[in-house]
């Protein structure tokens, strides 16, 4: 009797479907283990780069069940640092992104696309300078495993570009577009 009870659990235990959760992270900002960088055409010479010093935000990941994957990012504009002072303030003025009026530009995704060996398409929804755009990122899972202190992480890179105008920010030269790229490492929660 014994015996029959416990291959009767053990095929209903065989029969359940073996699901994945995905886990949840919040991304370093504190350990500078993330970072959101820009570069922008100036003049159509050169290139300028900086950064958003100020950003926050957590996603959830599963390596097997990358569509139920999800992010969200919220940014401080008025954190913007291209290494020059003047114009750092001129960017962050009404000329530009106008960081005084629209202080945050939010990302939430509304898929993952899991395009095979570590890759992805982050679909989402981008609010930048009062408007809101689905925009996709292009991105690359890294890695993930135990941290020395005793903690879980993951990480990603991410790239994307954004036409100005499709944000109402003015566009100047050669510089219509902007584009982004991300580094991302996530402490699991």
């Amino acid at each position: 009797m014994k015996n029959t009870v416990l291959a009767t659990g053990l095929a209903l235990l065989a029969g359940l479907p073996l699901t994945a959760n995905a886990a949840d992270y919040v991304i370093d900002t504190k350990g500078a283990h993330a970072s959101v960088n820009f570069k922008v055409s100036h003049l159509g010479y050169s290139f300028i780069k900086g950064r958003f010093n100020t950003f926050s935000g957590e996603f959830s990941y599963d390596e097997k069940d990358v569509a139920a994957s999800s992010v969200s990012v919220t940014i401080d504009t008025t954190s913007l640092d291209s290494n020059h002072a003047e114009r750092d303030k001129h960017i962050r003025s009404s000329d530009f992104i106008d960081a005084g009026k629209f202080s945050t530009a939010t990302f939430t995704s509304t898929d993952v696309v899991d395009k095979g060996n570590g890759m992805l398409d982050i679909n989402g929804d981008l609010n930048l300078h009062g408007v809101t755009k689905p925009i996709t990122i292009a991105a690359e899972f890294i890695g993930a495993g135990q941290d020395p202190w005793g903690g879980q992480r993951a990480g990603f890179i991410g790239t994307t570009r954004l036409e100005l105008a499709d944000f109402n920010i003015k566009v100047m030269g050669d510089s219509s577009y902007v584009d982004m790229e991300l580094h991302v490492e996530g402490i699991q929660k």
